[in-house]
C-alpha cells in the first residue's frame, strides 16, 4: 500500500509540475483529449463535453490551457495507434488524455452470425495503452489516463447487444467485459505510473448515492450525456490542478 501510495503521489505532481511551469512562464498549456465518441463534442444532444469543459475551466483555475478533442468516433486502441502520431504526437502537447475501451470491449452479437468475443482482446487492449503510454511520453507529454465509463440497457444499446453473453436481465449486464477492460487501464496506470481518472468507478460510485443512478449520466446508456460529462470534467480538473 505505502508502495502504491508513493506511485500515484509521484504521478499527481508530475501533473502538477507541469501546470505550475506553464503559470510561471505564462505559458499555456496543450492539451490533447484523444479518445472515441465519449470524447468527441457530440451537439446538440450533449452541450459541452469535458474537452470544451476543461478549455473553459483551466483558465479560471490560473491555468493557461488550448484544448484540441481528438476524438474519434467508433475508435478503439487499435485505431489510436494508427492515428497517434498525426493527430497527438505531431501537435506536440504537453499532456495527453487518454480514454479508449467501451469499442475495444465491444461483442458485435448484432452481426450474423452473431460475434461472441470482444472486437480487440482485453490482453491486446492492455498491450496497446502501455504502447500509446510509452509514445506519447517518449514524445516528451504527460498523460492522464482514463478507464472507460460504464454501460446500462437503453432502448438503443437493447436494440443491438441484447443477446448472449451480454445479460439484458441485469442492470449490470452490458458490462461483462467492459469491466475487465477498466480494471486493465487501471493496471496500466499502476505498472506505467501515471494519473489515472477512474470514471468507471466515479459513475458506479455515484449510482450508489441515495435516489442516483449511473443511468442519469448516461445519454443512450453509453455515452455520458451534459451530467456525465461534468462529472469527468471536475475529475480531470482536480487532477491537473493539483498542488506541485
Amino acid at each position: 500500500m505505502r508502495n502504491a501510495t508513493r506511485v500515484f503521489f509521484a504521478a499527481a505532481c508530475a501533473v502538477g509540475m507541469l501546470t505550475h511551469a506553464a503559470r510561471v512562464e505564462g505559458g499555456t498549456l496543450k492539451i490533447i483529449a484523444f479518445g472515441d465518441s465519449t470524447t468527441k463534442e457530440r451537439a446538440p444532444q450533449v452541450k459541452q463535453v469535458y474537452a470544451q469543459t476543461l478549455a473553459q475551466e483551466l483558465p479560471r483555475r490560473g491555468v493557461e490551457a488550448e484544448v484540441i478533442n481528438a476524438g474519434v468516433p467508433g475508435n478503439n486502441t487499435e485505431d489510436a495507434r494508427k492515428r497517434l502520431e498525426h493527430d497527438v504526437l505531431a501537435q506536440k502537447p504537453d499532456l495527453v488524455i487518454v480514454q479508449f475501451g467501451i469499442n475495444d470491449a465491444a461483442a458485435d452479437v448484432w452481426r450474423t452470425p452473431p460475434e461472441t468475443q470482444p472486437r480487440i482482446s482485453r490482453e491486446v487492449y492492455e498491450q496497446n495503452l502501455r504502447e500509446l503510454v510509452k509514445k506519447i511520453r517518449t514524445g516528451g507529454a504527460r498523460i492522464i489516463l482514463m478507464t472507460p465509463n460504464p454501460t446500462r440497457w437503453s432502448d438503443i444499446t437493447r436494440k443491438y447487444y441484447a443477446k448472449p453473453p451480454y445479460k439484458p436481465d441485469d442492470p449490470d449486464g452490458l458490462n461483462v467485459f467492459l469491466r475487465d477492460y477498466a480494471e486493465a487501464a487501471r493496471r496500466v496506470a499502476r505498472d506505467e505510473k501515471v494519473p489515472l481518472v477512474d470514471v468507471y468507478a466515479a459513475f458506479e460510485e455515484h449510482g450508489k448515492k441515495p435516489g442516483a443512478t449511473v443511468d442519469e449520466l448516461l445519454l443512450d446508456g453509453m455515452h455520458p450525456n451534459d451530467a456525465g460529462q461534468k462529472l469527468v470534467a471536475d475529475l480531470l480538473i482536480e487532477k491537473i490542478t493539483a498542488p506541485h
